[in-house]
């Protein structure tokens, strides 16, 4: 399977192409953001989630990392949702649960693709530095807003441990794409099964009067 998606806004392009094909051999080619940190984190999710990934930016006039994290996280999401809802024939799980660490740090991620876009850090024991490697920590929180809007699914990062910002942030991306790899699952009994009761969302145009 292959999808790429692109988002055009007056601030930005954005081009993701998401291939479930065989590994590509240089992944770092194909992740070309003007943010190194974010290359480096968008490596990990694809070294844990299983799939090739190329991205893609280009910004109009100026230049904001916030839009360049928003915008390709909803872009990233949307096309994972479009993989998800294509696969429920096949049986595809939606839902994923997965523990990262990486020396010091340790990352729980939960994520569910319900139609339901809700997401929340959680990080009580774990002092986030405001910039890691001349990127905001705000703007790769940003990220992740971004895709579970783009998603419109449910994502709880639980930040267990961590004293080195690097670390924090790698051990996070890790558990996400961990959690990704096995909400992509494809299991024979879920055939046509969605990850909640509630089925897949309908909405439906009443008469107005």
């Amino acid at each position: 399977m292959r999808r790429r998606i692109i988002r055009k806004t007056a601030e930005a392009e954005v081009s993701v192409t998401i291939d479930f094909g065989p590994r590509c051999d240089e992944p770092k080619k194909g992740l070309k953001t003007p943010l190194p940190f974010l290359n480096h984190m968008l490596e990990h999710i694809i070294w844990r989630g299983e799939f090739n990934l190329e991205v893609k930016t280009r910004l109009e006039d100026f230049y904001l990392s916030h839009v360049v994290c928003e915008d390709l996280g909803i872009t990233l999401g949307r096309a994972i949702k479009e993989c998800v809802d294509e696969r429920l024939e096949e049986g595809v799980k939606g839902f994923g649960f997965a523990l990262a660490t990486i020396d010091e740090a340790l990352c729980q991620a939960v994520v569910s693709f319900e139609n339901r876009a809700y997401f929340h850090l959680h990080h009580p024991e774990v002092e986030i530095p405001a910039e890691v490697e001349n990127t905001s920590s705000e703007d790769l929180k940003t990220f992740f807003e971004g895709f579970v809007q783009g998603a419109a699914c449910t994502l709880h990062l639980n930040l267990i441990k961590g004293e080195n910002g690097h670390h924090i942030w790698e051990a996070a991306f890790r558990a996400f794409g961990e959690a990704l790899r096995s909400a992509l699952k494809v299991r024979e009994w879920r055939k046509g099964m969605t990850a909640g009761v509630a089925g897949p969302v309908q909405f439906e145009r009443g008469e107005s009067k």
